[in-house]
């Protein structure tokens, strides 16, 4: 089944290629097609991969044999090693010339109605993650420096994306509109999901109240009925991983069934997604991110940078300049959240008399419980078919007491969580696969989270 996927997404990835050419993108001469050298690119991870260990075997031949149906001998990718640098130094730190071209298209909005959405660049670079990650498990003698070379070029990639603005966190699965594939939720439905979620009980008071307010005062504008005017821009205060990118993106489908936006799609971004180094760049770019949100709702994430700098050269006040014009501008169509810590929120609010008259409602998220970390362990597992044994649960609650109890400067409530929780599939990867016979293990055994796994 992920052979099948990742053969889909190479078939994604190649005809964006084409459909970069073909609307005139890449105005060079390349010395094949874009399509051509994205393969190519493609089989030079593999080949840099393999040839950390010193050699090239009969098992990393087959692997691109099987993907990319080509053939390649020892002798041949010895060769392609020296043409192509595929060592640290070079291929390791070097760019791949079609996700420039991917960058070019998406950053510079080079295609009109991209059908893509301006993602391309994004699901390229996991097509590439993707790839790295399904050679080493069909590896079974990888060794620790493929698996860190990997996520050091991976990191390159997405720091590259980063420097455009492409590397959003509603970009990170990838994905594209296809509305079609999506069931229409109703708004019991939608409601009955926000308020299923772990902890967060001053939040779900608040959003419900909100919705409330929101869908009575849209059924008096129906009946013609005079309505109050709500300021629907929201402030969301607290620490990371409190689930805020969460809760505002239930809200703008919530508002969405309601008919309080169109669209109901959340555009997230923080800083790097606004701000420019040179003068004029940044309100064009915020421009764009407003343009992109129309219709739905405009999160930005740790707003208070945007004010925290204000030395010369520093555009961050530009942003919040252009921001509250295009809120003006788009009363009707666009909704703006801004979030980051309390304390520091607080003094982004202070910065511009404009803010405070535009930001009115506050919303407050509580760092979770230990009980209410626990649950989410238990939920994150449930949803990737993985499951806690009793000494493993039992190590989980005392882990979650002792972390919330004590409290690091790096506490980060549910991405703790899931750092936990992938840091345990990975020792139950290792683990699983020093006893040997893997291929013969069965669902629970693959299932299956033990306390060494939670505690290695």
């Amino acid at each position: 089944m992920e052979k099948e996927h990742l053969t889909e997404d190479f078939k994604t990835c190649y005809e964006m290629s084409d459909y970069i050419e073909v609307n005139g993108v890449v105005k060079e001469t390349l010395s094949t097609s874009l399509k051509g050298l994205l393969k190519a690119e493609f089989i030079n991870l593999v080949l840099y991969l393999s040839f950390l260990d010193g050699h090239y075997d009969a098992g990393e031949k087959n692997f691109i044999k099987e993907n990319f149906d080509t053939e390649i001998t020892e002798q041949v990718a010895k060769i392609l090693k020296e043409q192509r640098e595929l060592d640290l130094k070079g291929f390791g730190s070097r760019i791949p010339l079609p996700l420039k071209y991917f960058i070019l298209s998406d950053a510079g909005r080079k295609i009109k109605n991209d059908r893509y959405h301006n993602k391309k660049a994004k699901f390229l670079t996991e097509t590439y993650r993707k790839l790295g990650q399904s050679y080493l498990a069909a590896n079974e003698q990888a060794k620790d420096a493929e698996i860190e070379a990997l996520t050091k070029y991976c990191a390159m990639l997405d720091n590259y994306l980063k420097e455009f603005g492409l590397l959003r966190p509603d970009y990170k699965t990838g994905k594209f509109d296809k509305k079609e594939e999506e069931p229409q939720q109703t708004t019991e439905e939608l409601l009955a999901e926000l308020n299923s979620l772990t902890g967060l009980a001053s939040v779900k008071d608040d959003v419900n109240a909100l919705i409330n307010l929101m869908k009575v005062q849209k059924m008096r504008e129906e009946r013609g009925l005079k309505h109050t005017a709500v300021n629907k821009h929201m402030v969301f205060m607290g620490n990371p991983g409190t689930g805020k990118t969460t809760v505002a993106r239930m809200l703008a489908k919530i508002y969405a069934s309601i008919g309080v936006v169109e669209k109901g799609h959340l555009v997230e971004v923080d800083r790097s997604g606004l701000v420019c180094g040179y003068i004029g760049q940044t309100a064009t770019k915020v421009a764009e991110v407003v343009e992109e949100a129309l219709g739905g709702i405009l999160f930005v994430d740790e707003a208070y940078t945007l004010t925290s700098n204000k030395g010369e050269g520093d555009f961050g006040q530009e942003a919040v300049d252009t921001l509250l014009k295009a809120m003006e501008d788009h009363r009707d169509d666009l909704i703006v959240i801004v979030a980051g810590y309390t304390g520091l929120m607080q003094e982004f609010l202070d910065s511009n008399p404009g803010l405070r008259s535009r930001f009115n409602k506050f919303i407050y998220f509580e760092d979770y419980t230990a009980e209410e970390e626990y649950e989410i362990l238990l939920s994150m597992c449930a949803k990737q078919d993985y499951k806690l044994s009793e000494d493993a649960k039992i190590a989980a609650k005392s882990y979650f007491e002792k972390l919330c109890g004590d409290k690091p400067e790096s506490y980060a409530n549910a991405r703790d969580v899931r750092n936990y929780l992938e840091r345990a599939i990975s020792n139950q990867a290792t683990r699983l696969v020093k006893q040997g016979n893997i291929h013969q293990a069965d669902k629970e055994l693959l299932s299956v989270l033990e306390r060494e796994d939670l505690e290695g």
